[in-house]
């Protein structure tokens, strides 16, 4: 029988706004949240799909991963009119992270609604959850990075950890480095951070290679797997077979967090990859299985990046909600929301919910970053497998 999945989100979340010129726009979260309404995912039977309100993490919350002086520096610069508008020390007002009025209670109502996700799995409420407006991974401990202010993700992971004593698999499929992420467990054995994304010698934040394993007691808990720009569904797949349903299995989680930012497609303007559309949803199954295999079920799910706001994130997500809800979607889009998404949209709006044409490929590169890809496994294989 199918499981309970809510959806994590509030209107609220379009206040997350760095500006209009910005590539993380916001309307992509209601453009995504209206289309699972659309498809009416949330009129299931059984309340199989909820829509669930965030709340605003505390200030103690948010200090189990930031710097309270951080924490009050974000608050400083959250009012309406400000004497300046940066403070580079802190990551704030930089061209990635443009401060804006609100953007404490804004960033805070994001990191609480991953810990509203997380308690209602842990109490057995919910089996599945997805955060789209979370995802927020570079954030460090006292630095803003990344269009993240406060990373909730790894927020989710520390509030587990502190209140379940919960082993916590974190899985990264955003285009870029789960960098933040792996900073703040890098020592921590009890979560364990795994990292697919496009290599740093090509894009932000740099790092992500995969000598990058850990430290100290946490050695062999961070897994990073970087890829080639124009890098292929089954390329990408066949890497997530060879590693991480073995890392999970070792691993034994408690809980799987997913971030399934979407900036891999083949169109995104900030990343060189060659992911798809049907790539996305193939994962989200398999992702499906491994949560049911490995960690009874327990599945937070979580946005990141996908900056064509318009024709792949709602649809991406949209499919992940009904991968977690057990659900078939048919392939034309309502025409409710496709009229909505046109007051927006500056670009043709799409037909259907999985429907895609990449460019064709030149299979040079493309046998360059296969190979690319299974010497990277290979190497994570030789360096981090026997120390479990």
């Amino acid at each position: 029988m199918p499981g309970h999945s809510a959806l994590i989100y509030s209107d609220s979340y379009m206040g997350y706004d760095f500006s209009p010129w910005h590539p993380m726009k916001p309307v992509r979260l209601q453009l995504t949240a209206e289309l699972i309404k659309a498809y009416s995912l949330p009129d299931l039977p059984d309340e199989r799909v909820r829509i669930v309100e965030p709340r605003m993490a505390t200030d103690e919350e948010l200090a189990l991963i930031h710097d309270p002086a951080y924490i009050e520096k974000v608050r400083e610069m959250s009012a309406p009119v400000l004497d300046k508008d940066y403070a580079p020390g802190w990551g704030l007002g930089t061209g990635d992270n443009p401060v804006f009025p609100g953007m404490h209670d804004a960033s805070a109502t994001i990191a609480g609604g991953a810990l509203v996700a997380a308690g209602l799995i842990m109490e057995g409420e919910l089996d599945h959850a997805l955060h789209v407006g979370g995802g927020l991974h570079h954030a460090r401990r006292a630095r803003a990075s990344g269009f993240c202010i406060y990373n909730d993700v790894a927020l989710a992971a520390a509030w587990l950890r502190k209140n379940y004593d919960a082993r916590v698999l974190y899985l990264d499929f955003d285009a870029h480095h789960g960098d933040g992420v792996q900073e703040m467990f890098y020592g921590d054995p009890g979560v364990m951070t795994v990292s697919f994304h496009e290599s740093g010698m090509h894009l932000f934040p740099g790092t992500g290679f995969t000598n990058e394993t850990g430290t100290g007691d946490g050695l062999g808990y961070a897994i990073n797997l970087p890829l080639s720009p124009g890098t292929t569904d089954d390329i990408f797949l066949e890497a997530y077979e060879e590693l991480v349903p073995d890392l999970a299995r070792s691993f034994q989680p408690e809980i799987i967090i997913t971030q399934n930012g979407c900036d891999g497609h083949w169109s995104d303007p900030l990343t060189h990859m060659g992911l798809t559309l049907p790539g996305f949803a193939a994962l989200g199954h398999r992702l499906h299985d491994l949560v049911h295999d490995a960690a009874g079920g327990r599945w937070l799910g979580s946005g990141g990046g996908g900056y064509q706001a318009y024709t792949v994130v709602p649809r991406a997500w949209t499919r992940l909600m009904a991968e977690m809800a057990d659900a078939d979607l048919p392939e034309p889009l309502p025409e409710s929301w496709r009229e909505l998404c046109g007051r927006y949209a500056d670009n043709e709006v799409p037909l259907t919910l999985t429907g895609d044409e990449p460019p064709p490929v030149d299979p040079g590169p493309i046998d360059i970053a296969r190979g690319l890809a299974r010497k990277g496994a290979a190497e994570i294989r030789e360096a981090v497998f026997p120390l479990y």
